[in-house]
């Protein structure tokens, strides 16, 4: 299996990082944006950037949607959705049938 090449990039905060694929998201950029509470704090980076690059930023907003629906936005993987479906569950809300 080939292996892809990492590149030193260093993003606007002057963080210095390796990167092999074209995503521009400093580790340690998102590492400081990570919420410290919240049903986001409970996710990776990957996936609480795909719910807020679509405008989830509470569970009633996430209570719109399907888990179908969730789990096509990039970033968003099955092991996601047993936190949102507790956070859900918190507040007494469930996805989209």
């Amino acid at each position: 299996m080939p292996t892809s090449k990492r590149n030193l990039r260093i993003c606007d905060k002057g963080h210095k990082y390796y990167k092999s694929s074209d995503c521009p998201s400093c580790p340690k950029c998102e590492q400081q944006r990570k919420p410290e509470n919240g049903f986001l704090s409970q996710l990776s980076a990957p996936a609480r950037r795909a719910l807020e690059h679509n405008g989830i930023n509470t569970v009633e907003q996430l209570s719109q949607y399907s888990e179908k629906e969730i789990l096509q936005l990039h970033g968003i993987g099955p092991a996601s959705l047993p936190n949102l479906r507790a956070s859900l569950e918190e507040k007494g809300l469930s996805f989209k049938k």
